[in-house]
């Protein structure tokens, strides 16, 4: 018989997206193959403490975690190609070797490099974009320039520090108005729609900036598009990704913010988006462009608009997207031919030879009279 791989699911996080995190986690946790996989839930507390004993998801979801004694610190251990316990007494042993990784952690902390680099320390492979293209696809304001550097269609957009408007806000409102109202602000480094808001006029905008650099330092403020289309694309694949069909997000709220996503349970996904074969082509081959010019590996789905003359608009890309039962990444690739399941099993075939390719590059200096000599 085969050996099972063991598969660490990590979830939570330090994140304002730790609760849809913990939602994603439940739903991977119940698909993932159990003939296949061992399979180790690790969940991080908001305070970013790691719990790898007890029922780890169960325990983040009452939150009651402050008299636990099976706290454990993880640290990377790159001679054993994983992650290992600090042991706090005889009865917690070292952690069982991880043969891959599947990081569930939206946001901060989790999707933007950050534990992406503590898996590279750890020799480790994973799922999902390294740091590079995690980094961007976390950040909205370097993901719209590396846009615009490679004429994707994106919306009209201005950038500045939280800082800097609370120094002189004039300056910053006399920036922003150079595009139009509405607009969209949101803070750069948050996903799930948290902090993003939309202003009809210069009160709201006011108000909607100091929502935003409530969760982040760095804010975008976009041009609004009339009654948009919200349609969204997943990738799938490392250097040669592929594009699910296209699927359409019919918002319960003015606009797809986290209460449409997650609270009121009205809004609808449309699968497939009724597009026309040519835009829904072009949509696809957009989104794979995005997914490469980002560096990004393993699976992203990437977000646009279509305002009322089909002109197609880039959003953003999202390298850890929501696997929740209504999520639409999952979704996409069940109507495209991938059942949950078998996209899990996809997702680390892809993290496992990414870690291989990787593996064979040299790490130490070689002179060049070496390779002549060969």
């Amino acid at each position: 018989m085969k050996k099972k791989l063991t598969v660490g699911v990590i979830f939570g996080g330090r994140s304002g997206e730790h609760e849809v995190s913990l939602v994603s986690a439940a739903s991977i946790l119940k698909n993932l193959n159990k003939l296949k996989y061992d399979v180790i839930p690790i969940g991080i507390t908001k305070q970013g403490r790691w719990l790898t004993q007890q029922s780890p998801l169960n325990l983040l979801k009452r939150g009651n975690i402050k008299s636990l004694k099976s706290l454990s610190l993880i640290t990377p251990d790159t001679s054993q190609g994983g992650l290992v316990r600090i042991r706090h007494s005889a009865k917690l042993p070292g952690l069982k070797k991880i043969d891959v990784i599947l990081p569930i952690l939206h946001g901060t902390y989790g999707e933007d490099g950050a534990i992406q680099g503590l898996f590279e320390l750890a020799n480790i492979p994973y799922v999902g974009a390294g740091i590079l293209g995690s980094a961007l696809g976390m950040d909205k304001i370097s993901q719209k320039y590396i846009f615009r550097q490679y004429q994707l269609p994106i919306v009209k957009f201005v950038n500045f520090n939280y800082s800097e408007y609370r120094t002189n806000a004039a300056k910053v409102l006399n920036l922003i108005s150079k595009i139009k109202f509405p607009v969209f602000v949101k803070p750069s480094n948050l996903g799930s729609s948290v902090g993003i808001n939309k202003a009809l006029n210069k009160k709201q905008l006011i108000s909607t900036i100091r929502e935003a650099g409530q969760y982040d330092e760095r804010i975008i403020v976009e041009q609004g598009i009339v009654s948009p289309r919200e349609i969204e694309v997943a990738i799938l694949g490392n250097e040669t990704p592929r594009a699910s069909v296209c699927g359409e997000i019919i918002t319960s709220n003015s606009f797809y913010d986290y209460d449409a996503k997650y609270i009121d349970g009205k809004s609808r996904a449309v699968i497939p988006a009724r597009l026309n074969h040519r835009t829904a082509d072009r949509i696809k081959k957009i989104a794979i462009r995005a997914f490469q010019v980002l560096n990004c590996f393993g699976m992203a789905r990437v977000d646009f608009l279509l305002d009322q003359k089909n002109t197609i608009y880039l959003s953003e890309v999202n390298t850890i997207p929501g696997f929740t039962s209504i999520s639409m990444y999952p979704k996409l690739w069940e109507y495209s031919g991938l059942p949950y399941s078998e996209l899990l099993d996809q997702l680390i075939k892809l993290a496992l030879e990414k870690h291989r390719q990787k593996s064979k590059l040299l790490t130490s200096y070689q002179p060049k009279s070496k390779w002549f000599n060969n």
